[in-house]
């Protein structure tokens, strides 16, 4: 069963027309921040914030790797699957 916070959590995440843009480019593939960054020619701070809120809505997740002796961060979406109906709101405790 979905909760509000969920629910709030996601609508916010794509609330935004770039975070659907990123979601969209992380379904195809993974990115990592500065590849995604430099593809979208947006700053990584900016970007981290828009990723945070789709991470903190579920819809992306990170893996960290070693790579050439740096760190790397690499995003991908996640599965997801939403429908959004009058029984799903009348279902939530509020």
């Amino acid at each position: 069963m979905i909760t509000l916070k969920t629910l709030v959590d996601v609508c916010d995440a794509l609330s935004h027309p770039f975070r659907v843009k990123v979601l969209k480019m992380l379904l195809e593939r993974e990115w990592s921040i500065y590849e995604l960054a430099k593809e979208l020619k947006v700053s990584r701070q900016l970007l981290y914030l828009h990723i945070r809120k789709l991470e903190k809505a579920g819809l992306v997740e990170s893996d960290v790797r070693l790579e050439e002796l740096r760190v790397k961060r690499y995003y991908k979406a996640k599965k997801f699957k939403i429908v959004l109906s009058d029984e799903l709101i009348r279902n939530l405790e509020v």
